[in-house]
């Protein structure tokens, strides 16, 4: 049996159609320097979430901001409340909050003892 021309010439024009691999080529023009670092970093561990972030009234009328994180062994404290915060760590959930530049704090979002290293401690509550 002999092909009429007709029917070869679609034939072949759909068979070059198909002419791309069956995976796309991929060309990497801008590679990423960090990528061997990344994938052998170690895993990042996030911050707790913030429990509480309010402003106590001390008893000296002054203003203390003091920002509770969830496990109640992160928080940060503002003396006053407009300044800098201090991060205060604790050892465990209860114990007291010690900051590195000698702040200590303790107490929870309704009231804290604030000392800040070489002043007088600051009773405050909300």
């Amino acid at each position: 049996m002999k092909m009429r021309p007709t029917l070869l010439l679609p034939l072949l024009a759909l068979a070059a159609c198909n002419s791309q691999p069956s995976q796309p080529e991929v060309i990497e023009t801008n590679p990423d320097p960090m990528k061997n670092q990344l994938a052998n970093a170690a895993p990042v561990e996030l911050p707790p979430a913030i429990r509480a972030d309010k402003t106590l009234r001390c008893a000296n009328g002054s203003l203390v901001g003091v920002t509770f994180f969830q496990g109640d062994k992160l928080a940060s404290v503002r003396v006053p409340s407009t300044a800098t915060p201090v991060r205060l760590t604790a050892p465990e959930a209860g114990k007291p909050y010690v900051g590195e530049n000698g702040t200590t704090m303790t107490g929870d979002e309704k009231s804290v003892t604030v000392t800040v290293a070489g002043k007088p401690a600051l009773t405050c509550h909300d």
